[in-house]
């Protein structure tokens, strides 16, 4: 399980998901799954067209990931981001199907991008996914408060002077940079599981926001551990054990929460409230 090839996995794994789990707190409080699960599908024609002109597989995840966050932003002006949102997912989704069936391996290079293959990340990989770990950790941590705020009372952002759509479009680039880690290692379809889930299940344990961001970190770095030994002790996908954990994870955090209900006596089923920041936290 720890043998030469297992490390470079291992390591890769934690920065992935501890980037995943302090981003997939905002995910999940600014009410932004579908753009989590949309951006990675985006993303991942980037990753094709790499391997078609035979370059860096994570550069091409983080150009088409950043043409995704733009393709929102500019087509969500009208405050439709869905609409926004959807139309991007299916341009992408047709370039990734032109750059596909233009390479040769294409039902391993389908596998790959979609379902990840986290033990095949080789060392080479392990400082640019270093490198983009510590931008989207450092990126959220400076912008985690007004985030916070926006998130929370967009009209009390407005009153001290923060533009929604600015901070719309920094929570997508942070999201778009988290996108490029996680798609090698679990896929393009389960990547908004491991924001979600661990981030969903930490929301219902405190309500202290950046405790619940740190905690949505570990319970992500601790479902990647056990998919990964999951995985080599029955050869069955990461991705599989990534979902399944991470659903495991958040009815685990409703039932704690459940349970802290009943004995406070607070109706139960609903997560805790977050206290607005005040204008001097920011």
């Amino acid at each position: 399980m720890f043998a030469g090839f297992m490390v470079s996995a291992w390591i890769v794994a934690t920065m992935v998901a501890t980037v995943a789990g302090f981003v997939g707190f905002f995910v999940v409080i600014r009410r932004s799954s579908f753009a989590a699960h949309v951006l990675p599908l985006a993303a991942f024609p980037g990753a094709a067209a790499a391997d078609l002109l035979g370059m860096n597989e994570l550069l091409g995840l983080v150009v088409f990931a950043g043409l995704g966050v733009a393709g929102i932003s500019q087509l969500g002006r009208q405050d439709r981001h869905e609409v926004a949102t959807a139309l991007c997912l299916v341009t992408l989704l047709a370039l990734g199907t032109l750059f596909l069936s233009m390479t040769r391996e294409y039902s391993q290079s389908v596998y790959a991008l979609l379902f990840g293959e986290v033990l095949g990340v080789s060392r080479s990989q392990i400082l640019p996914i270093a490198v983009l770990s510590v931008m989207a950790v450092a990126t959220t941590s400076l912008f985690f408060r007004p985030l916070l705020l926006d998130s929370l009372s967009p009209e009390m952002a407005a009153t001290v002077g923060l533009s929604s759509r600015l901070m719309e479009l920094q929570f997508l680039t942070v999201l778009a940079l988290c996108t490029a880690l996680v798609v090698p290692v679990v896929g393009a379809l389960l990547v908004f599981s491991l924001m979600v889930g661990p981030a969903s299940a930490a929301r219902m344990l405190t309500d202290r926001p950046l405790m619940a961001a740190l905690l949505s970190s570990g319970i992500s770095v601790i479902t990647v551990w056990i998919a990964i030994a999951l995985a080599y002790l029955s050869n069955w996908p990461v991705g599989f054990f990534v979902g399944a954990l991470s659903v495991v994870a958040y009815l685990s955090g409703r039932m704690c929460s459940a349970a802290a209900h009943e004995v406070t006596g607070e109706p139960d089923g609903t997560p805790p409230v977050y206290r607005r920041p005040s204008r001097a936290m920011l």
